[in-house]
């Protein structure tokens, strides 16, 4: 009697409910031999993906047109300030940064300036660079290469940018339809504290705006704006420090009356006097 009770607890019978476990559910079934479960996720391409990765990828999907051949719309950045507060030159650093990423570059600037050199942008500080010397934008890509603008081409810097009417224009197509990658570099306003060309235009579409700024050739504070010294009115008037310095605001609104009025004086000086005759 106590062997059997021993044996009992050793062993006990299984009960009726033990013998019934619950039947696992189509969805366990399903998730425990899904093929989904026990793949990795693939993984995806990012922006700094080389064209050889890419046109591995599309190939296997549908055929492309220069359209839509980039894997993702592109960014502008935009770059302002008034003379001689560093515009060329961080125009210059951001495009040797995305060439040491592998970019391929190309940088552009208006036929207009020949102040150091026509077919480099060269900074006030003697940095230099080669470049596409445009009269407007548009002419830019077949001048190229069509081809090599499609495929090849990642990033385009444009230098002096407010002497281009058609800048929004070819900014706005070349990031959102062709993926590329537009720095732009430009004065913000005019000697008269003006908008200047289409620089402030591009604003809205830009991914970034650097606004820069120099130094008071007057008091040393920070300088905003551009007085021009000579007495040309015309907006348009390529010059260096000969013609232009940077001022802060209190040196911009008195520097700006004293030459206008000098301007004044010299414009009733040249006017013809009529003499009475006696």
């Amino acid at each position: 009697m106590f062997a059997a009770s021993m044996r009992t607890l050793l062993s006990p019978s299984l009960t009726p409910f033990s013998l019934h476990l619950p039947k696992p559910s189509l969805f366990s079934r399903v998730l425990r031999i899904s093929p989904y479960s026990l793949t990795k996720p693939t993984s995806t391409l990012t922006r700094f993906t080389t064209r050889s990765s890419s046109s591995t990828r599309e190939s296997h999907t549908k055929p492309t047109s220069p359209s839509s051949s980039f894997s993702s719309p592109g960014e502008i950045h935009v770059v302002v300030g008034p003379m001689f507060s560093g515009k060329t030159t961080t125009l210059l650093r951001r495009i040797l940064a995305e060439r040491e990423l592998g970019k391929t570059i190309a940088v552009i600037k208006s036929d207009k300036d020949t102040r150091y050199c026509i077919e480099s942008i060269v900074s006030h500080d003697g940095e230099k660079f080669p470049c596409w010397a445009l009269p407007d934008l548009s002419c830019f890509k077949s001048r190229f290469g069509i081809d090599a603008y499609e495929n090849q081409l990642d990033v385009i810097g444009i230098d002096e940018a407010q002497f281009f009417g058609d800048l929004y224009e070819f900014c706005r197509e070349a990031a959102d339809k062709e993926g590329k990658t537009v720095i732009v570099a430009g004065l913000d306003g005019d000697y008269l504290r003006r908008r200047f060309g289409s620089v402030l235009d591009v604003i809205p579409i830009a991914d970034t705006v650097t606004k820069l700024s120099s130094r008071c050739e007057v008091c040393g504070k920070r300088a905003l704006f551009t007085l021009r010294k000579t007495e040309e009115r015309e907006t348009e008037v390529i010059g260096g420090a000969e013609v232009y310095m940077p001022v802060c605001r209190n040196h911009y609104v008195s520097g700006q009356g004293v030459l206008e009025t000098a301007r004044n004086v010299l414009d009733s000086s040249r006017k013809p006097h009529n003499v009475a005759s006696l």
